[in-house]
């Protein structure tokens, strides 16, 4: 087989993620392809390829010596990490079926996943998870192993496979079937019960090919491949993306939470990030916030935004930027912009942004930065990534073109379908379920409603299921509102309501975080979210954001009213998705009084 040149565009005639690694380490040994934080200050441990490949073949050899055959399910329960990374790729290598469970699941979603999926050994994070896994199998699938990672999980895992050979675990790699499923991975969902997406090593490693286009010189050039992960990997998206960067020439980094997300972004100092929209919101407004400190910060911070959307609209026309744009926006950014750049590490060049719509406001603020923010769009169905914006051609508001494994179209109604090799083979052990799925000619139905312009560019412009019907028979599409809406500094989350309602509204959730300063800015004393929600100068606030809102629709579209709740919505309420989206049944659900209470009046 030929060698792979320096820019690894040979590496991906791999039949699978695992022998990929594996060649990298072949002919680029020394490359540098994880790192992760030390336990001794913000420095970061280093591992190579070859490192890498033999440490993931070392796990394979132990997950052998279990006892367990190909085709096997194992699960992950744990936080983003090289060790999650390195038990998912041994496991791979062995031959088994990788199932992620998100941390955040309930004991009903794991023992359904154990169950549904016959898990057999479990990998955790933390003795008290693998307690927790192991009791919640016990009633249906008993679990053969769970092993904590806190209490030498991994250790246990290499020891035990030095009775096996290498030769064991190198057939078993030639061995696997392409077709075959490498990974079960359950939709979080926003109603009803996960349904387990089976995804093929084929269908993987045609995304991963696939991104090559849009992606290439962030993940072939040494100099540049260099990706921070935050992210849970259990997600589809995330652990695609930190595939792409082993088996490119790109090095991984991994960290485990957001919140010391600003320390390791300046001492990890990345190319390229993979963030949903609420990850650049909560910068933007973070920044606004501090800029808020005084007049003269605040003035100055907010005509570098205005000058820096100024100049990355008019980047998109025809035209370019006028030579006064150019030269305003190089002031913004030696006054403000690039402070805030050198707090994200100073390099960073491009943010792979997805998950929900971003706001166009927050999207320009990073370009002027400097940083572009390429949307794409996908799902688990669909490997990850569907579509992705070209950073040669990135336009607000585009998720791109579909990738070159996949095509699209749009139906009847506006329903965008899709087609192609990184589509999931189906949901598992769930035959109707995959049915209905399809089209009867084999399209995948997204349940996004989207329009597809002249150079096949993807704008979402809805999720089918969620276009609310007022009473007046009004269509509305709540994300365009809610998007707006959580651009302001103060908003953490937002739902839309109204439908089979007289009008359209909305409840508002307070940013914790943010709360504190915003007070201070305002002159007004500390005080908690419960006593903010009803405070007359914060709901002034929140009034003044929604009008600029409202200036986006018709007035039929528009929020009358907002109702600010005291709690937020989050992961560990239940509220929301591993992906950061409401589940909106369950808010329905949960608020239904204060729901009513909107409507009151109106029915008087």
């Amino acid at each position: 087989m030929a060698r792979p040149t320096a820019r690894g565009e040979s590496l991906l005639v791999s039949p699978t993620v695992v022998d990929a690694i594996i060649r990298r380490a072949t002919y680029f040994p020394t490359e540098i392809a994880v790192e992760r934080p030390s336990q001794i200050g913000r420095t970061w441990v280093k591992t190579t390829a070859r490192e890498l490949a033999d440490d993931l073949l070392n796990v394979a050899r132990g997950f052998c010596a279990l006892g367990l055959q190909p085709g096997t399910s194992v699960a992950i329960l744990a936080a983003t990490s090289y060790e999650w990374m390195l038990v998912d790729l041994g496991a791979q290598a062995a031959g088994l079926v990788v199932v992620p469970i998100y941390e955040t699941d309930s004991d009903a979603q794991i023992e359904w996943i154990i169950d549904n999926a016959d898990v057999r050994v479990a990998v955790t994070d933390t003795t008290a998870q693998a307690k927790r896994m192991a009791d919640i199998a016990a009633a249906t699938t008993p679990l053969l192993h769970v092993l904590a990672l806190d209490d030498g999980g991994l250790e246990e895992l290499l020891e035990r496979g030095e009775s096996v050979s290498l030769d064991t675990v190198t057939q078993r790699i030639a061995d696997i079937d392409p077709d075959a499923a490498m990974s079960i991975v359950y939709t979080s969902g926003t109603t009803g019960k996960p349904k387990g997406v089976e995804i093929t090593h084929s269908s993987l490693m045609h995304m991963l090919e696939a991104v090559r286009g849009p992606w290439g010189p962030l993940i072939y050039d040494r100099a540049t491949a260099r990706v921070l992960l935050f992210l849970p990997v259990a997600h589809v998206l995330a652990r695609f993306i930190s595939y792409q960067m082993l088996v490119g020439h790109g090095v991984a980094g991994y960290t485990r939470s957001t919140k010391t997300l600003l320390n390791d972004l300046a001492s990890f100092k990345p190319y390229a990030l993979l963030v949903v929209p609420r990850v650049l919101e909560k910068i933007f407004n973070l920044a606004d916030t501090q800029a808020g400190s005084s007049k003269l910060t605040l003035k100055a911070f907010r005509w570098a935004v205005r000058v820096g959307e100024e100049w990355a609209r008019a980047v998109e026309t025809p035209e370019g930027p006028t030579r006064s744009q150019v030269i305003k926006l190089n002031l913004a950014r030696r006054l403000v912009l690039n402070k805030v750049r050198k707090l994200l590490g100073g390099n960073l060049v491009n943010m792979t942004c997805g998950g929900a719509p971003l706001s166009h406001r927050v999207g320009y603020f990073f370009h002027a930065m400097g940083i572009e923010v390429t949307q794409g769009y996908g799902s688990t169905e669909c490997t990850g990534p569907l579509t992705m914006a070209h950073r040669d051609d990135n336009v607000m508001g585009t998720v791109g073109p579909p990738l070159a494994c996949n095509e699209v179209k749009l139906a009847e109604d506006g329903e965008l379908l899709a087609r192609g090799y990184s589509l999931m083979r189906g949901y598992h052990n769930d035959p109707e379920a995959t049915r209905e799925a399809f089209t009867e000619d084999g399209w995948y139905k997204t349940g996004d409603l989207a329009r597809i312009d002249d150079k096949g560019r993807v704008y979402i412009t809805g999720r089918k299921r969620e276009i609310i019907v007022t009473a007046g028979g009004k269509n509305v599409t709540p994300a365009l509102l809610e998007e707006s809406l959580k651009g302001y500094p103060l908003v953490s989350q937002v739902m839309v309501v109204g439908d089979n309602r007289p009008f359209v509204a909305a409840l508002v959730t307070l940013d914790r975080d943010m709360l504190p300063a915003w007070l201070r800015n305002h002159g007004l004393e500390p005080m908690d979210r419960t006593r903010a929600a009803r405070h007359p100068e914060v709901l002034a606030a929140l009034n003044r954001a929604l009008e600029k809102t409202n200036a986006l629709v018709s007035r039929a579209e528009s929020i009358r009213k907002i109702r600010v709740l005291p709690t937020d919505f989050t992961e560990d309420n239940g509220l929301l998705t591993p992906s950061q989206k409401i589940k909106r049944d369950k808010i329905a659900e949960r608020f239904a009084r204060e729901i009513d209470e909107i409507y009151e009046p109106a029915r008087r």
